[in-house]
């Protein structure tokens, strides 16, 4: 039986009313006292955010997994129609979308750093299960899609990851963290995109199998590194009350269908893209592809930054103006077969999902303390409720990753193109950003003069 003194001598007493427990267990973890911050806090904070970039990097990599290896199945003995592409490239979204709630709770309940290590191990579930499908072209379509499916393992750690990092941060400098985090996740959309065409190539040939392969290392990797470097934090509890809160608001629902309009279509595009380019533009490489996520995440930050200046609202309703655009310009690049105007045209879309993503994270705090009452807890009210809407708005946003493609495919089954889906699109844009201004700009709206 383990008396009280050995107990006590696990236990490692750090600076500054810090202790670390066995299981890397940090007690007394405070960020907004300052001394504590300074002195012990940002190093560890630091280290923390280091890992739970690379392990969401690879979430969002394996998420996007099947998006660049789809268009190039066909030239491996299967035998897919374009509505079976769409189906393979969305349903990793559909999955994803769904797992991000109780990945948000999974990180008060097992640890921050316990559960970045499990996250990390399941990637190589869909990883080697991808490895060894494209082996087998005579597998069933729903055997197929199934598999795909595991890959929406990679887009719940996006929610963890950022439960996570919100403890380590004080609110001064939050912000800047998980920005930081989302968009070093966001980038492995890009990234995979990027490498697997050349990985898949390398010694001539075409070695599917690459695809899923390569990322075996990383994972062993990025795992290890949450089990050597990572902490859990003993205070960071959930807080059910923040999404029953956020529920019964009705902003929680709105800005999360405004959500979808901007994360959700950067999730449907950087899935549909390299399919699409395949389809209907075969003489060009799908090396090309990844330039578009590259640029929707790397904007995300600058949507932030706008919106501090210039107001979330304002230019969430600028951003669907420009998407609006971007979708007609593809329609005109369309008609006239013009891959540059097309390819331009997307890439312009891709920039102002990535600056509406930004500025609605920046809007939802704003709206929840503008609609706040003059009661003396009624900011502590507001901020639980926006709390638990991030959370509500990031998974139902995501679900825009399952729209946009099957949008596509079944565009193209009807028409034998995807035009009619991006007039669709144009309108659905054209209509987000009305309501946008009705809610929050309008002259005379409740939360106009606050600039949210």
């Amino acid at each position: 039986m383990t008396t009280t003194a050995s107990r006590a001598a696990t236990v490692e007493t750090l600076d500054h009313g810090l202790s670390r427990r066995p299981g890397q267990w940090i007690d007394g973890w405070d960020p907004e006292n300052r001394d504590q911050w300074d002195a012990a806090g940002r190093p560890i904070a630091r280290r923390n955010l280091a890992w739970s970039v690379f392990a969401e990097f690879l979430g969002f990599a394996v998420w996007a997994l099947w998006s660049i290896v789809v268009p190039r199945l066909n030239g491996a003995g299967f035998a897919l129609t374009v509505d079976q592409m769409f189906w393979l490239v969305s349903t990793p979204s559909l999955v994803g979308a769904t797992l991000r709630i109780p990945y948000t709770f999974a990180v008060p309940r097992f640890g921050g750093r316990n559960w970045t290590i499990v996250s990390a191990l399941l990637l190589l579930i869909p990883t080697a299960a991808l490895a060894w499908a494209v082996h087998h072209p005579e597998l069933p379509f729903g055997v197929l899609v199934a598999i795909a499916a595991l890959a929406g393992f990679g887009g719940g750690n996006f929610a963890s990851s950022m439960a996570n990092i919100s403890f380590f941060f004080p609110a001064r400098e939050k912000g800047a963290a998980l920005g930081l985090n989302a968009a070093g996740g966001n980038i492995g959309t890009a990234a995979v995109q990027f490498a697997v065409p050349i990985v898949v190539v390398v010694g001539g040939g075409l070695a599917l199998d690459r695809a899923g392969l390569m990322f075996v290392p990383l994972i062993v990797l990025a795992a290890f590194g949450a089990w050597k470097y990572m902490d859990n934090l003993s205070h960071a509890k959930a807080d059910p009350r923040a999404y029953a809160v956020a529920l019964k608001h009705p902003h929680t629902w709105l800005i999360s269908f405004i959500y979808i309009g901007t994360f959700g279509s950067f999730i449907g595009y950087s899935g549909s893209f390299p399919t699409l380019l395949a389809n209907l533009f075969p003489e060009v490489t799908l090396s090309l592809a990844f330039l578009g996520a590259l640029v929707g995440s790397v904007t995300r930050p600058l949507g932030g930054s706008l919106s501090d200046r210039l107001g979330g609202a304002l230019v969430t309703i600028v951003s669907f103006a420009a998407m609006a655009l971007g979708a007609y310009g593809a329609i005109l690049g369309l008609r006239q077969q013009s891959f540059l105007l097309f390819f331009i045209s997307f890439l312009w879309l891709f920039v102002f999902t990535g600056i509406g993503n930004g500025s609605i994270y920046r809007m939802i705090p704003a709206v929840f303390a503008g609609t706040a009452g003059p009661e003396p807890d009624a900011l502590l009210h507001a901020g639980r409720a926006a709390a638990g809407c991030i959370g509500i708005a990031g998974a139902i946003g995501a679900f825009g990753g399952f729209l946009i493609p099957r949008g596509f495919a079944m565009s193209t089954t009807a028409t034998g193109g995807i035009e009619a889906a991006l007039w669709v699109l144009i309108g659905a844009y054209l209509f987000m950003g009305v309501l946008t201004w009705a809610l929050y700009l309008r002259p005379g709206a409740r939360l106009a003069a606050l600039k949210v």
